[in-house]
């Protein structure tokens, strides 16, 4: 009887470890970092040193567990890429149009860093904002100066007018150039559509109201519509050039305040509905987005904006699609957790982030910030948050069916050690291609339980992996998985093994 009371109380306290791991580790999270181009620091950097900058970030990334880096590569009508239709921006060599020396393709050279780590590259885009008030000359190439009726000067700046059915054509030809030719796993925006509001100055889009009102009586109604339209045909034509890259958007944190709509959260701050035009729950809910990482940069505490208020609110309204939290890691380790002033918010918020089942994921701003161990933020996430590897979300509304099972798995000794190989499931379609293999340990009786991540030894592209030979008498069992593009998973293959 003893017994039997033991071996029930073991089965307990294993059903309690697991769930606290699931829930500790998730299997699947979205780790983003946020490489920014705005601030310039790469501006005028040699070719080889700013290869070497971003090949340090990325591996330091990776070795905190972060999975999927956005990239900046149109900062405002210009291309940190080969683009045959646009400038090289001037936040890579410092003159807008001048071509670095020796030519390089950042975007390429990120799109191959990325995949050898086996990260997601997000190409990040600005849609319409096309001169910023740092830049003093525009390229002859820049597509002002081809067609100059197409844009409107605010707040010092230049904007594609969101108005003109010519700006959403020239910006979805962007887009598809962009998915077209590189290998990105996903096209991103983040929050700036229409601009931000300059106090006194009214935004010039009357002569664009009066050609293509379309029969709106309210102007705010016709430019969140405009900005709904680019949002779906975005959406369209990504989908429409490789069916299996996502799209995403990063808008700012706050949809709406409560005083200006019963179900907007107890905020009070700029709105993405009524002052950047920017309808995020209507993309999320019509499915015109693939993501959505919301930026809640502010802190638990914040008078007008909580980030805890927040995140719920977020969590409660935007599960539609993938939701990931925008997190400002500076912000994040400089404030005291209100209920313990002797830590930062980073246990806090992440405690919050995985206790939400709506949420999948965060993304850090910025990737720096990571890199220099600001707070030691990147120990944390090493050491605790990111100690096991994560699989990407899902995608199910894209493609929910998994690739085949690997084949020929088997260990082989060779010169370089133990290794245990397999080949790639048979596929007929791009989509039923394996792109990654999970590998996974198991102690020789321990049970396989595929939805404990601390088992996850390896996320990688290569078909095989190479085997901790100590002794040969300790029993484990391996088990290798297959994911296709959009990440969903094979059944597994598994093998004996004493090492």
């Amino acid at each position: 009887m003893r017994l039997k009371n033991l071996l029930a109380v073991w089965v307990i306290l294993l059903g309690i470890h697991t769930a606290y791991a699931q829930e500790m580790y998730p299997k699947r999270e979205f780790r983003g970092a946020w490489i920014q181009c705005v601030n310039g620091q790469f501006q005028g950097m040699p070719a080889g040193q700013m290869r070497k900058t971003l090949t340090e970030q990325l591996d330091n990334l990776k070795g905190a567990g972060v999975n999927a880096i956005i990239f900046q590569v149109r900062a405002e009508a210009d291309a940190l890429y080969k683009s045959p239709y646009e400038p090289w921006s001037r936040f890579l060599t410092g003159v807008q149009g001048k071509a670095p020396s020796p030519v390089w393709d950042p975007l390429q050279f990120m799109v191959e860093e990325c995949h050898k780590r086996g990260m997601e590259i997000h190409a990040w885009i600005n849609p319409y904002r096309a001169k910023t008030k740092g830049t003093t000359a525009l390229s002859p190439l820049h597509p002002y100066n081809t067609h100059p009726e197409w844009f409107v000067e605010y707040a010092g700046q230049l904007y594609f007018d969101p108005g003109l059915p010519e700006s959403r054509k020239y910006i979805c030809k962007i887009v598809r150039d962009i998915v077209s030719r590189y290998d990105i796993d996903a096209i991103h925006m983040d929050d700036y559509f229409y601009p931000y509001p300059n106090p006194g100055e009214k935004f010039p889009d009357d002569l664009s109201f009066a050609a293509y009102g379309r029969g709106f009586t309210d102007r705010g109604d016709w430019r969140r519509d405009n900005v709904n339209v680019l949002i779906k045909e975005i959406h369209e034509t990504v989908r429409d050039t490789k069916p299996w890259v996502k799209f995403g958007v990063s808008p700012f944190g706050i949809y709406r305040n409560k005083k200006s709509n019963p179900n907007g959260s107890d905020t009070n701050g700029l709105q993405n509905y009524d002052d950047l035009y920017a309808d995020v729950l209507l993309w999320v809910n019509n499915g015109w987005v693939d993501y959505n990482i919301p930026q809640i940069y502010w802190e638990i505490g914040h008078p007008a904006a909580d980030y805890d208020t927040l995140v719920r609110w977020w969590a409660r309204n935007a599960s539609a699609r993938p939701l990931y939290i925008g997190q400002d890691v500076m912000r994040t380790v400089t404030k005291p957790d209100p209920k313990n002033a002797g830590q930062n918010q980073t246990p806090a918020k992440f405690k919050l982030q995985r206790s939400l089942p709506t949420v999948q994921g965060s993304c850090l701003w910025y990737a720096a910030a990571v890199v220099e161990n600001k707070g030691n933020y990147r120990d944390m996430l090493a050491d605790k948050y990111h100690k096991f590897p994560a699989l990407w979300p899902a995608s199910p509304f894209i493609d929910d069916k998994a690739p085949g099972k690997v084949r020929k798995l088997k260990p082989v000794w060779t010169e370089d050690g133990y290794i245990l190989f397999w080949s790639a499931p048979k596929a007929k379609t791009v989509m039923d291609e394996a792109t990654h293999y999970v590998v996974y340990r198991f102690l020789r009786k321990e049970k396989v339980n595929l939805d404990d991540a601390t088992r996850i030894v390896a996320i990688t592209r290569n078909e095989f992996y190479k085997l901790p030979y100590e002794d040969g008498k300790t029993k484990y069992r391996y088990v290798v998985t297959a994911l296709d593009r959009l990440h969903n998973e094979s059944k597994p293959v598994s093998k004996k093994l004493k090492l």
